[in-house]
């Protein structure tokens, strides 16, 4: 997950929440406005939302070939 800068200069951050026992209860984003405890160091490994549509753009892309291999794999396990 990214830290997503918004056109506002919001941030919206990945914060992922568990259980005491360290059970996965759920992924999400919080967001940062600019003077908020924390920004700064946010705001460094931000991307704007336009880098992240690129970035799963290509990953999508990317995926599809991946996909394809790992289908022949296993078609090849299952023979």
């Amino acid at each position: 997950m990214y830290v997503i800068r918004l056109a506002d200069g919001t941030l919206r951050v990945p914060q992922t929440v568990s259980s005491d026992d360290g059970r996965l209860i759920g992924n999400a984003y919080v967001e940062i406005r600019p003077g908020d405890p924390g920004y700064d160091r946010w705001l460094a490994e931000s991307i704007t939302e336009e880098e992240w549509a690129e970035r799963r753009r290509r990953w999508l892309e990317g995926n599809d070939e991946l996909e394809k291999e790992f289908l022949a794999f296993k078609e090849e396990q299952d023979t």
